[in-house]
């Protein structure tokens, strides 16, 4: 796969630190569009081989999490690429060996799942806001690297992201997301007490990237405090992960169609809007 710019000798997104210049909206989708044509390229790969991609991303409310899983898959055959974003657990599944619901979203062979928050939920909204015990969460952080290692065995590409965003940035997001009709959605109880909870958040993380960052499986720190040019990052560094290879596309002829082109018609009461 052709490796090209990702933006960072660009310019900044409109709320990023970075040089504090402004990474123009056109330039920032050049340099998407140019990404995804890769992503479709690996993907195509996958296909070829075989191979079975996970990616995790993670991270505080309002990183970024969505608009980069929109920017990798929006071009992607949704057939072969898959977003699971698991709601609260249900009163069967809190019964269930912890990972088993999210073994049910692994991939087949040829495919990509993006997890939307993953398994390590335990390890930081659940333990910040007491939803599981201590020591559900000591024996999450144990049992994970296992687990991981038992996927990675098997042949599963795993990619962990943990997105980053500073405090003030978090907050203007939140403001954002309050004043928006379109976005408000997106706020919830959770979301307002986690506000209070920006230091306990990032001792979880701590102790959660000091258990779980392995050889096998580890994590990637993407700076999302400028969210456009976070997703360019995160998608050059996917893309990077995986080997440069190229199969190529599978073309089509398309013949004269032999006559004048057809109108639809319809019989009946039954009309177009």
């Amino acid at each position: 796969m052709a490796k090209r710019q990702d933006g960072r000798n660009g310019k900044n997104g409109k709320n990023g630190k970075g040089n504090g210049s402004t990474l123009a909206k056109s330039d920032y989708l050049d340099r998407l569009e140019a990404l995804q044509v890769e992503l479709s390229q690996a993907l195509r790969w996958l296909e070829h081989t075989g191979q079975r991609l996970v990616v995790l991303l993670e991270g505080r409310d309002t990183a970024g999490k969505g608009g980069v899983i929109s920017a990798i898959s929006e071009r992607l055959n949704p057939r072969r690429c898959r977003v699971v974003a698991l709601p609260k657990p249900s009163d069967a599944e809190r019964t269930q060996w912890y990972f088993q619901r999210y073994v049910a979203h692994l991939p087949s062979a040829g495919e990509i799942v993006l997890f939307d928050r993953s398994w390590y939920n335990r390890a930081g909204v659940e333990a910040v806001m007491g939803f599981c015990t201590p020591e559900q969460t000591a024996a999450f952080l144990k049992q994970a690297p296992v687990f991981e290692k038992l996927l990675t065995d098997d042949g599963i590409l795993l990619r962990k992201y943990w997105l980053t965003v500073d405090q003030a940035q978090q907050e203007e997001r939140f403001a954002e997301r309050a004043e928006d009709p379109l976005k408000r959605w997106k706020l919830s109880p959770i979301d307002l007490e986690a506000r209070k909870k920006y230091a306990a958040y990032t001792a979880a993380r701590h102790a959660m990237l000091a258990a779980t960052h392995t050889k096998h499986a580890p994590w990637t720190l993407v700076d999302f405090n400028d969210q456009r040019r976070g997703r360019l990052k995160l998608i050059r560094h996917l893309l990077d992960s995986m080997p440069d290879v190229t199969v190529p596309e599978t073309t089509f002829e398309f013949p004269p169609l032999g006559h004048e082109p057809l109108k639809e018609r319809f019989k009946g009461s039954l009309k177009p809007i």
